[in-house]
């Protein structure tokens, strides 16, 4: 299995509800290094795994709305615990339908796995890895 990672980061506020997250009940902000890997059986004709500059303009298109921004206040996170793992595979799935888009160019239709890391801090980080849901 071939794989090409690219990475970006972010800055955001969130709040949790729940005892089991105590003073991260509080408005708290965060800033998450994220990357994603990109997964294939066999290199494309030109010998990539995928055109890394557009698998970096989608994961930047993905992740724009939500730097700097506090997330309990977006409409498409109301009533969600944006957690680590919660934000994992929002952005998976965002960069699922890139893909399925044809948004990382020619050669991203072989791309059979995603795998998106967030970490959290240099001592936490969560991950969602998925086949492509076509």
């Amino acid at each position: 299995m071939f794989a090409v990672e690219v990475r970006e980061h972010i800055m955001i506020a969130h709040s949790f509800k729940g005892e089991l997250f105590g003073p991260a009940q509080k408005l708290h902000g965060a800033t998450f290094v994220v990357d994603v890997a990109f997964y294939r059986e066999s290199l494309t004709d030109d010998g990539v795994v995928v055109d890394i500059g557009r698998a970096h303009d989608a994961l930047k298109a993905t992740l724009g709305p939500l730097n700097y921004q506090n997330l309990d206040e977006l409409p498409q996170f109301q009533g969600k615990q944006t957690t680590t793992e919660f934000l994992c595979k929002h952005i998976f799935d965002a960069m699922a339908e890139a893909q399925r888009a044809g948004k990382l160019g020619p050669g991203g239709e072989g791309i059979s796995r995603i795998k998106v890391t967030l970490h959290e801090s240099h001592v936490a980080r969560a991950w969602y890895e998925g086949t492509i849901p076509q």
